[in-house]
């Protein structure tokens, strides 16, 4: 157990950034399979406005540090590439 106020400080600090991590990779988790389900239907224009929410939710997790840059990139070219075809 934390032995002062500041260590006690700092468990409820990670708590609540966990809290906030986990909600914002399970969104991202959600909108992929929004993308995965559009491209699946043959659908465009659902693949254009889930594709663009997507990288939309990523770019916004990569500012926070949530997710790393190079993994928002990938998917940004993937999803181009999706688009293009």
């Amino acid at each position: 157990m934390a032995n002062s106020k500041a260590a006690i400080k700092y468990i409820r600090k990670t708590e609540t950034r966990t809290i906030r991590n986990r909600q914002a990779k399970s969104r991202l988790k959600t909108l992929a399979r929004k993308v995965e389900q559009a491209t699946a239907s043959g659908d465009k224009d659902a693949l254009a406005e889930a594709s663009k929410g997507y990288i939309s939710a990523l770019e916004k997790a990569s500012s926070k540090g949530i997710v790393h840059a190079n993994k928002v990139a990938r998917h940004k070219a993937r999803h181009a590439a999706l688009l293009a075809s």
